[in-house]
């Protein structure tokens, strides 16, 4: 019998086993599964991992969970992301993302590992898809960062590793790509030291590299692993090779000494010169990894199959369980300071249901709502409450997500990520079992758009599924904004990205059949306040019966450089010259006016609005006349007041031969960015630089064809910044032209 025969009758007895209600593993370990829902151990803490794979672009993600999904039995064949067989990996369900080869949402499955059950969420590695990952990390206990070998850390990996430092998140580091040409793991974890500000260290050493990957070393037990079988499925255990037995022992020490300096335990045993045992050595691991002080660092190269079974272990022994994340839900009391509430993730279902909304999707059934369960059990049939609306919702279908497929289940626990059907809700909203909790979880950090397309049909006759299609996906994405421009007359969409805006014109022709256009990238600009200026304006109106006053005095001052995005508004009154109930009017004056400045119609931004004073009249003042009144202090200060153009700034990462180093980076200075480093690899060369948003359009074509189509690049949002002169002065000019345009329309047409 071949070899192959040998294995597919192998899988034909797993699939056989799997029906009586066993899970036999490859290492051929048989398990007893919950016959009620596949759920292993499903009362069990300790025995649950919810875990996020996260990386920059074509790190391997994908490719890595497909492998998970293999090893543990969860897939039957292994697909690639870009498939010869035309199939695409399990968790890029939707058609786009097969034909692209890369990951648009993020996809939730689950599977079985040594008897711990471990949820997985899947996220894109593009910039333009952030907030995917924003969602997953926020619901998540731990994550997996992968790296490329080749190349390193690189820009959305400072990205991700700010969204897990956000969310507290433990992680390990997954070096991927082993077999890859110019691959240096070393490098890649000075790059984490120094970049990314990690206590990292090997916990594993690659046995070979590039054409000679064979295995690796774990260096907590000190032995040596090799992966055997068509599939690396069998994982046969050695002796470290005699030539490797230095190295293994010096990065050993290292790991000592690294973790010697967050750890107690293991730096006693380091100061003492004791003997540091296999078992201290990994609790200290685990302890460390858990306090975000250390992260592990393995290898391995998904796509040869070789080194995800001993990453699936580390999931277990180095990640935390639901009950080792304290996460808290804050009450609002009137009058009383936020209360923040530690929630109880005992699985026992003794505590009252709260959970969290934190991804909506389209589905052929409806909408359908990912949550994941912080405390308590949901049952079938049960009612929770929508904290934010009040509304309440009965759960008639309850299911667990694999990619795109569901399986229904009767029960989930504190610690679970499941999904509704047919509940109506915004990303982010708190659920509860009892309305008298009046707990919310801390919502999703959602970054602002930074470029906007004008978008209509092609057809006329397709508005219906037009204006379906953006009222879905606007839902789905919070950072997905549409909105109709009166002044040009033309609809508007905003996003992450040229890539972002693309992708849900894709969309808008393939589910809705509605092709549309989209217009000229346009930059989402700011307006600021470059001095404070101060204000005093009385609205009077008297035009029989009751009129309006109202008077405000205060000031508009610039916010510090890191808050340029932001508004505030700031009530500095004292005494009864400005009623209590005429200070939200003022403010939403403001607001009013700081969706659309006076420089150049964009929104206003960094600015911090203080009223300090001002006067009402018994009879004739309302919130409506503040409110005008705020509107009017706005238009005096611009008249009076020094403003400016903010400009987004993006992170650009370029990487080409090194033949080509001199004429990118002549590009990138005629395009006024600024060059904030290099570095070198083997021929490459990485050059990294802040480029305004408004100068990066058409660029891919202009650096593939000074690049011989070798060169390729990726940016990422940094900050807001003043823009050059000239480009104010073109904004304000175009703006000032289209408003004398519309003017003369309205005359027309009069």
């Amino acid at each position: 019998m071949t070899l192959t025969n040998l294995f597919l009758s192998n899988l034909k007895i797993n699939q056989f086993a799997k029906r009586l209600s066993f899970n036999i593993f490859k290492h051929g370990q048989s398990t007893p599964m919950s016959t009620h829902n596949k759920y292993a151990d499903h009362r069990q803490l300790e025995k649950i991992r919810n875990i996020g794979i996260s990386a920059h672009i074509d790190s391997g993600k994908t490719t890595l969970t497909e492998r998970i999904l293999y090893y543990t039995g969860r897939i039957e064949k292994m697909h690639e992301v870009k498939g010869k067989d035309n199939v695409g990996a399990t968790m890029d369900s939707m058609e786009l993302e097969r034909q692209r080869g890369i990951t648009i949402q993020s996809a939730a499955t689950y599977t079985l590992w040594k008897d711990y059950n471990i949820n997985i969420i899947d996220t894109p590695g593009h910039v333009d898809f952030t907030v995917e990952v924003e969602r997953a990390l926020r619901v998540l206990d731990g994550a997996v960062l992968v790296l490329c070998a080749v190349g390193g850390v690189q820009s959305q990996t400072l990205t991700v590793n700010r969204q897990m430092k956000r969310y507290n998140v433990p992680c390990l580091a997954f070096i991927n790509k082993l077999d890859r040409t110019g691959a240096n793991p070393k490098r890649v974890l000075s790059q984490m030291r120094a970049k990314l500000n990690h206590n990292a260290a090997f916990i594993q050493l690659p046995i070979g590299l590039e054409n000679e990957t064979k295995g690796l070393i774990d260096l907590v037990t000190r032995k040596a692993l090799y992966f055997e079988g068509n599939y690396g499925e069998i994982v046969r255990i050695d002796e470290i090779p005699q030539e490797m037995k230095a190295e293994a022992d010096a990065s050993r020490q290292e790991l000592i000494e690294h973790l010697s300096n967050v750890d107690d335990t293991i730096g006693e045993l380091f100061l003492a010169e004791s003997t540091v045992s296999d078992e201290d050595l990994a609790s200290a691991i685990r302890r460390s990894c858990l306090k975000r002080t250390f992260t592990p660092v393995l290898v391995g190269t998904a796509l040869k199959n070789r080194g995800v079974q001993p990453l699936l272990d580390a999931v277990l022994d180095y990640l935390p369980n639901p009950g080792e994340v304290e996460n808290v839900a804050l009450r609002e009391i009137p009058g009383a300071e936020v209360e923040r509430v530690a929630l109880n993730p005992a699985r026992d279902g003794k505590h009252p249901f709260v959970g969290l909304a934190f991804k909506l999707e389209a589905g052929k059934f409806g909408q359908l709502t990912y949550f994941r369960c912080y405390q308590g059990k949901l049952t079938k049939a049960d009612n929770i409450f929508n904290v934010r609306t009040g509304r309440k919702v009965r759960v008639s279908r309850l299911v667990r997500l694999h990619s795109n497929q569901m399986e229904d289940v009767t029960e989930v626990y504190a610690g679970d990520i499941f999904a509704l059907f047919g509940v109506d809700c915004a990303s982010g909203d708190t659920y509860v079992a009892d309305t008298k909790l009046q707990l919310s979880l801390e919502s999703i950090f959602v970054p602002d758009p930074v470029v906007s397309m004008s978008i209509q049909p092609v057809n006329s006759k397709d508005r219906d599924n037009f204006s379906k299609a953006v009222a879905r996906f606007t839902k789905e994405d919070p950072t997905f904004h549409f909105h109709y421009d009166t002044d040009n007359k033309e609809t508007i969409v905003s996003g992450m990205g040229e890539l972002h805006l693309e992708i849900y014109a894709q969309r808008m022709e393939r589910e809705y059949s509605c092709p549309v256009i989209l217009g000229k990238p346009k930059v989402a600009f700011r307006e600021t306040l470059i001095s404070p200026c101060e204000f005093d304006y009385l609205h009077k109106k008297q035009s029989g019966g009751a009129g309006q006053f109202a008077r405000v005095i205060g000031v508009m001052e610039p916010l510090p450089a890191h808050q340029n995005t932001s508004l505030e508004f700031c009530d500095e009154t004292v005494g009864t010259n400005v009623p209590r109930q005429f200070v939200p009017g003022v403010e939403r004056g403001f607001k009013i006016m700081a969706e659309k400045g006076l420089l150049s119609g964009h929104k206003l931004a960094g600015i911090k609005f203080r009223l300090i004073d001002g006067a009402h009249h018994i009879v004739d003042s309302s919130e409506l006349a503040f409110m005008f009144a705020g509107q009017g202090a706005v238009k005096e200060v611009f008249e009076h007041g020094a403003w400016q153009i903010l400009e987004p700034i993006m992170m650009v990462e370029i990487t080409a031969p090194e033949e080509f180093q001199g004429i990118l980076m002549s590009q990138i200075n005629k395009r006024h960015g600024i060059i904030t480093g290099t570095d070198g690899n083997e021929g490459w060369f990485t050059l990294y630089a802040e480029v305004p948003l408004n100068e990066m359009f058409g660029y891919v074509g202009e650096l593939r064809s000074c690049t011989q189509g070798k060169g390729e690049y990726t940016m990422e949002y940094s900050r807001y910044s003043p823009c050059l002169p000239e480009v104010q002065e073109a904004l304000v000019r175009a703006y000032e032209e289209s408003l004398g345009t519309n003017q003369q329309q309205k005359s027309k047409k009069n």
